[in-house]
This record gives structure tokens, sequence and C-alpha cells, in this order.
């Protein structure tokens, strides 16, 4: 480990403790937490889902982020040349090449729908949306368009591709520390503006009043999966990350401290998104996309009928919101196959990314493509976008978590991965045996209950 410790001088850092929490914070931060969480909280229950969710956040997804702290910050490197320093001569390197691979994947999907987030925050700002229409008809008719859905893909993607290749102190922690706070700006403008809405108390009740008769085994597996799939944990985003973390930095308190932005930043998003839905008479929360780009273009335009300014502010900020989340998260599954090209290769990190960028926009132009002209095209009975949606969320994700917490809670030298959940003995030495047995028996279980569900949905 020594050789590698000392590469550390050569390769970046981040420059504060708030950096740390506010990269990660963004990495786990994404779409899923403002449209993916709602629609389970209203699929499985309100408020009794949501205290399931907080308690499997803590059993399950922080012992798997930890697990990536520890590999990251212990071999100082990428996510494949961490099990090469970790491992060596072991095939759990594979495990390294899957979260690339996966990373590269999730981006490229993800970067088109994040592309309908940035036009829908363009069409917000010029007034576009401020007209009531069949915004099924219209969401339909812009996503399957041959060329306007590119446009903002690779405008997306270039935001990306800015952020990444300008390092990690400039880069990464710079942007994070201006983005993180900017959200929950704009969280906290827009929660204060929906839970003052007529009729908002509606939804107000569903989120705080528990009903624990809606509890079953499948609501508990769902709430499982979502704190598992919203800290975006299992494809190595953290160990790169980690990677850059210095020695002072505390890896319990840390994921702590990450997870609790996240929770917040996802329950937030249902005080915005429930009492607003419930304050127009008859509607209810769709689910995925249809529910950001159907339903709630068409709450903004019924609820805000008579305020067309506030209408204006609102759905404005609302996708603006959605696009920080996005962009946040996309960094950092750009900065998983930049950082192991740029060090596996030796190529700069300018080219790194050029070659990241470039390989997400031949990938992502295929998914967006799948919801127009090349619909008919299928592999497996799927269009691009659903099928690298489905490799990665019910095979690669869950998988990698399975072999993370293996790898550090079995394998990994149990010395070791105490050192660096204490920071060599010098904080929290009961703490880190705690997540240790949570790592080494619980996160495992817990995730293979997620994967097998997942294959029988």
């Amino acid at each position: 480990l020594t050789s590698s410790v000392q590469q550390m001088d050569s390769r970046g850092s981040f420059g504060s403790k708030l950096g740390v929490v506010l990269a990660s914070a963004g990495s786990a931060v994404g779409l899923g937490n403002i449209w993916r969480f709602p629609t389970e909280v209203g699929r499985n229950g309100g408020a009794a889902f949501i205290l399931i969710y907080l308690l499997c956040v803590v059993l399950l997804a922080m012992p798997v982020m930890v697990s990536e702290f520890v590999i990251g910050r212990a071999s100082k490197t990428n996510t494949v040349h961490s099990y090469r320093v970790l491992a060596p001569g072991k095939p759990w390197v594979l495990t390294g090449f899957m979260g690339v691979l996966a990373g590269v994947l999730v981006l490229s999907f993800y970067s088109v729908v994040a592309g309908w987030t940035l036009n829908y925050t363009v069409e917000s700002l010029t007034g576009q949306l401020m007209h009531p229409q069949d915004f099924a008809a219209h969401f339909s008719k812009f996503s399957a368009h041959p060329l306007r859905p590119l446009l903002y893909v690779y405008l997306f993607l270039l935001l990306t591709h800015f952020v990444v290749s300008r390092g990690v102190r400039n880069g990464i922690e710079r942007y994070s520390k201006l983005m993180m706070p900017l959200l929950f700006v704009i969280l906290l403008l827009l929660v204060a503006v929906s839970i003052t809405m007529p009729g908002s108390s509606t939804g107000l009740t569903f989120l705080l009043r528990p009903d624990f008769s809606k509890i079953t085994g499948s609501v508990v597996l769902s709430a499982m999966g979502q704190a598992f799939f919203s800290l975006s944990v299992g494809i190595g985003c953290l160990v790169t990350y980690a990677s850059y973390f210095g020695r002072d930095t505390r890896l319990v308190s840390s994921a702590f401290n990450v997870c609790a932005i996240d929770t917040l930043v996802a329950v937030l998003s249902g005080f915005i998104i429930f009492p607003t839905v419930f304050s127009v008479p008859g509607m209810v929360p769709d689910a995925g996309p249809g529910l950001v780009f159907i339903t709630l273009p068409n709450v903004f335009n019924t609820a805000f009928a008579h305020t067309p300014v506030l209408n204006y502010v609102f759905s404005g900020l609302f996708y603006l919101l959605l696009l920080l989340a996005a962009l946040t998260s996309s960094i950092s599954m750009n900065e998983i196959a930049t950082a192991f090209i740029h060090e596996n290769y030796h190529v700069s990190r300018h080219c790194s990314t050029i070659i990241v960028t470039s390989v997400a926009i031949v990938l992502g132009t295929a998914c967006s493509l799948s919801f127009g002209a090349w619909a008919d095209v299928k592999l497996f009975g799927m269009g691009f976008f659903d099928l690298f949606d489905f490799i990665t969320a019910k095979f690669m994700m869950p998988l990698g978590g399975i072999l993370i917490t293996v790898f550090v809670g079995w394998y990994l030298d149990r010395k070791l991965a105490l050192s660096e959940l204490t920071n060599e003995g010098t904080c929290w030495c009961r703490a880190a045996r705690v997540m240790l047995f949570l790592i080494r028996w619980v996160a495992p279980v817990g995730v293979g209950a997620v994967f097998l569900n997942q294959l029988m949905a």
C-alpha cells in the first residue's frame, strides 16, 4: 500500500471536509431522489414507507457506502486499480471493471432523461409550459423528435465534461460547493410555496401520518431497494471519490452526513410534490418521467391558473432543481471512467474526459433515438434505453453492492478495515465495529434480497 499512498502527491484530492461531504452527497443525490422517491412513497403507503426507508438507509445503504469509502481511501487509486492494490492477482479486479462499465452505461441513458430536464428547464423559463395543453402529447412529441432531444443530451454531457475535465479540486469540489447549496435553497423555496397552497394539507397528512397496516413484505423490499438505489452505491462512484479523501476524513461520519443529505433531499421533494399534486382535486401522482414531464406541468398550470408569475417562478425553479440533481450525479459517473483511463493508461485528464464524454455521446444517442427513429431496434426485446437501465439497475448495481461489502467484510484484512474506519484508532472505535458488523452480516443479505426481488419483478 505504501507505493499507492505515495501516488497521492501526483493525484487530485479534495481540499476540505465540506468538499468531501458535498461532492459525495452530489454523487448520491440525483433524479431518483426527486421523482422515484415520491413515486415509491405514493405506491407504498406514505409515512410508514418513509420510516422503513430511513431504517434501510442506516442498515443497508450506509454500510455499502462506507465499504466503498474504505476501498477508495485505502488504495488511493481508481476503482479498477484499487482491487489490484488491495487484492493483487485476484479476480476481485473484475468488480472494478464492472463498476466502470456500469458508470458509462448509466451516464449514457441518464443523460437522456437529464436532457429532457434541460429542455423543460428552458421551456419553463421561456414561458412555453405556462399554457394549458395536452402535456402527454407534448412530451411524446418532444421525446420522439429525431434531433431536439439529442441537442439537449449533448449539451448536458458537455456541462458534465466541463466540470470533470477541470479536475478534482477545481472542478468536482468547486462546483459541488456551488451546486449543492443552490439545490437546497431551491428545495426550501419550493417547499415553502407548496405547503401553503390550498388543499395541501391532504398531501402533508399522507406524508406525516403513518398507517402501519400498509406495511407488507413487498413494501419492505421496495424500501430496501429505494434506499440502495437512491444513494447510487454499488458501481464505484464513491470508491473513486474516496480515493481523493485525506487521512483526516472520518469515513463513518462522512457517510452518515451524505446519507442524511440524500434522505433530506428525497423527503423534501415529497413535501414539494404531494402537497402540490393534492392541491388539485382529482389529480394523482404519476410514476417516473410521467410525474415530472406530464403530471406536474398540468398541476402547475391548474394550481397557479390565477397567478401566472408564481407559475413561471415555481416551474422554473423546479426544473432547475432537477437539472442540478442530475448534473451532480452525472459528474461522479463520468469521473469513474475518467479516473480509470487517466491513471491506468497514463492519458491526460483532459483527453480521458474527452474519451468518456465521446463514448457517452454515442451511447446516449442510441438511448435517445430508442424513443423515436430507433424505436423498432430491439436487443433482447428492449430498446437501448431500457436495456441499459435493466442491466445496470437489475444486475450491476446490486451485484456490485454485494461484492463490495463481501470484499471489505470478509476478504480485506480486518485490521486494515478497522484502521480505515477509525482513522488509525483516533475516532469512533465502537461505531466502527458496529459498522463492520453491518458490512459483514446485514448489508450483503439485504442487498441480496433486493437483487432477487429485482430479478423476479
